[in-house]
């Protein structure tokens, strides 16, 4: 049974930080790509940050720069630092899996078979 559990949402300040964090289980997470997606209100569900199985991540344009992805395989387990937060990253935060890809990870989610339940990160100004 493939389980992917988040944690470490929150309320920030704007300009502040954030780190999320998920634990994998029930697959070869060091050889699937791994992501995070946001889902805002009324919003379609979006790529925020993916890396893949040599860790190489790759980024949406607007948060690039601000948050990094990392893995550890060790531990089975993916973060996700958020720093310079803006309210327009209010977000149920989702992480995912794709299991099928070991290089070169896509942002978009339907390449992600597996996901979890999300959790909520509120920025305010």
């Amino acid at each position: 049974l493939v389980e992917l559990v988040e944690s470490g949402g929150g309320s920030a300040q704007a300009g502040g930080s954030l780190r999320l964090s998920c634990v994998a289980s029930g697959y070869a997470f060091s050889s699937s790509c791994m992501g995070w997606f946001r889902q805002a209100p009324g919003k379609e569900r979006e790529g925020v940050a993916v890396i893949d199985s040599t860790s190489r991540p790759n980024y949406a344009d607007s948060v690039k720069g601000r948050f990094a992805i990392s893995r550890d395989n060790a531990k089975n387990t993916v973060d996700l630092q958020m720093n310079s937060l803006k309210p327009e990253d209010t977000a149920m935060y989702y992480c995912a899996a794709d299991t099928s890809t070991l290089w070169w990870c896509h942002l978009a989610t339907g390449n992600y078979g597996y996901w979890g339940q999300g959790t909520h990160v509120t920025v305010s100004s």
